[in-house]
């Protein structure tokens, strides 16, 4: 009875291992994507960006723009990933700001062709007719600075989207950027400074990410590929490239979670199979040393009966 009893304190002291709370319960979580429609992506170099993840965040960019002086306007949708996984920070970070809202009718503020389009600024939306704006525009954000969160999987690929940030590296708050091509200039392993860090990638819609790099602005007013200004470096579209909204729209099907957290789950699995033999021995042996003390302390008992008896007949 008594090693019975130690038995089931020690398994009810257990704590069970590989349970925590729960995280990620977003709604748009549950919508695995349908990826066949993606046919209008970055060019792809080998990276390890190259292969959507199962289970990554996807958002979606509603963008209406003029590409030209005498074009007409157009709308467009631009599918971005987002590598949960590499960038945790990051990505929540992103995620938080998609769902407040304070990405929709804003602008992007900033087009450099053959480099990023740049958006992100809260503070960057039309005042009467464009271009008027506020005085703030390319400057805002909402006060939710990160730590610099580099990965070696992530770079600046062709589609990348990165997080713009002031000379401070832990500067980066709202507002990013695209690669309208690869700009691995900005990798820090290609920098004295710390370089930028991306966290995601264009799965669809790169055209428009094209389309919008090459639009007239301020320091290139022709928006002709071939007249390019070499000194461009803040050029204001000439016409609003408006964001109307931006939605965490699902995730990249199949499982629910990414592969890292598959193989962390396996790992999880050995460690708790392991943890549950070395219990399970440790309760053998309990029981064992219980039984022999048991055992020892009964035989003891009669012995010493045995003794008593013996000097009775003695005495007798």
């Amino acid at each position: 009875m008594r090693a019975a009893a130690i038995i089931l304190t020690v398994l009810f002291l257990c704590p069970i291992v590989g349970t925590s709370a729960e995280t990620g319960e977003e709604s748009w979580r549950s919508n695995e994507l349908d990826m066949s429609q993606w046919t209008d992506g970055p060019v792809l170099e080998g990276s390890p960006m190259d292969n959507p993840r199962p289970g990554n965040a996807v958002l979606l960019i509603e963008v209406e723009y003029q590409p030209g002086h005498f074009s007409s306007e157009v709308s467009g949708e631009i599918v971005i990933e987002l590598f949960e996984e590499w960038a945790p920070n990051t990505t929540a970070n992103m995620v938080m700001h998609v769902e407040s809202g304070i990405y929709d009718g804003i602008f992007f503020h900033r087009v450099i062709d053959d480099f990023v389009t740049q958006s992100g600024d809260p503070t960057c939306k039309t005042t009467g007719i464009y271009p008027a704006t506020s005085f703030q525009c390319g400057s805002g954000g909402d006060g939710h600075t990160l730590d610099m969160e580099h990965n070696e999987n992530l770079s600046h690929v062709d589609g990348a989207i990165g997080m713009a940030r002031s000379q401070d590296p832990d500067s980066a708050d709202s507002q990013w950027y695209i690669c309208e091509t690869e700009a691995h200039n900005l990798d820090p392993e290609n920098r004295d400074d710390e370089g930028y860090v991306t966290f995601g990638i264009v799965r669809n819609g790169m055209s428009h990410v094209r389309a919008i790099a090459t639009v007239p602005t301020s320091d290139d007013p022709t928006g002709e590929e071939i007249v390019v200004n070499p000194a461009s470096s803040a050029g204001r579209p000439v016409y609003e490239v408006r964001i109307n909204n931006i939605d965490m729209i699902g995730v990249i099907p199949g499982s629910i979670g990414n592969q890292d957290s598959e193989e962390e789950n396996v790992t999880m699995f050995e460690e708790t199979a392991t943890l549950s033999i070395k219990i399970v021995s440790i309760l053998i042996l309990i029981t064992s040393l219980v039984t022999v003390a048991v055992v020892l302390y009964q035989k003891r008992t009669e012995i010493e009966e045995i003794e008593i008896l013996e000097a009775e007949l003695i005495d007798d």
